[in-house]
């Protein structure tokens, strides 16, 4: 049985989906210090020049140490009509209409926490993209771990805990994780590494791995489906 556990990101970019799609269950790990300037409160989507732009929900200011569970969104100015205005560039893309839709309700989620906002974008697009996401969220769910020394001790924990015998982690945690720590546990420890299939864009040269904000407008929900099963394991 495989589990996947990842902090949780505001619409991220296909490789998440993956994980999501080809694992058994998925933990959002939402306790670790936030770090700016990541992918928790913003993603990059085409600008209306055709290059690549950033749309961020704004975050109020907080002590370096806070974990991303604790961020609270800023409503200085009306980031939400901001992020829809950003999204006009994509009026002619096919799949507009449904996924500004889905854009639209995911910000109108009742919540001032970033974490809420953001694990709300990619339940709501997993509904969006019929997969079937089984979850949990790590500060809710009470688990009784061993001292954690090492950063990657949290997934090893986590896993067996949960009675999972199989982590996947994206590739980009090759050099991070202690193979040998995992094999010791009996924990088989894999890397996805999703294969970008390029889809048109109305541009002349295709961008990958922007937001799956970007993906749905032009693609259909099979299209991407079988996007999410282009993967090779590495270990």
């Amino acid at each position: 049985m495989k589990i996947a556990i990842m902090q949780p990101y505001l619409f991220p970019y296909i490789g998440y989906f993956s994980l999501i799609k080809n694992t058994d269950f998925f933990v959002f790990f939402d306790t670790p210090q936030y770090i700016r300037k990541g992918w928790i409160n913003r993603n990059r989507i085409l600008s209306a020049n055709g290059d690549i732009t950033y749309f961020t929900v704004p975050i109020q200011k907080a002590d370096r140490n806070t974990p991303i569970n604790k961020i609270i969104v800023s409503n200085n100015y009306d980031w939400k009509m901001k992020t829809l205005g950003q999204l006009n560039i994509y009026k002619k893309a096919p799949n507009y209409g449904r996924v500004i839709d889905l854009v639209k309700g995911i910000f109108n989620t009742d919540t001032m926490l970033i974490s809420d906002l953001a694990i709300k974008s990619i339940v709501k697009t997993c509904e969006y993209l019929d997969i079937d996401i089984k979850y949990d969220i790590f500060s809710k769910m009470n688990l009784a771990l061993p001292e954690v020394k090492e950063p990657d001790e949290w997934a090893l924990y986590i896993t067996k805990e949960l009675g999972y015998n199989t982590y996947i982690n994206p590739p980009g945690g090759m050099s991070f994780f202690n193979r040998e720590k995992y094999q010791i546990n009996d924990v088989d420890l894999q890397f996805l590494v999703q294969e970008i299939i390029p889809y048109r864009q109305n541009r002349e040269v295709f961008i990958p791995a922007l937001s799956m904000i970007d993906v749905m407008m032009f693609c259909s929900c099979n299209e991407i489906n079988e996007m999410l099963c282009k993967y090779k394991i590495e270990r």
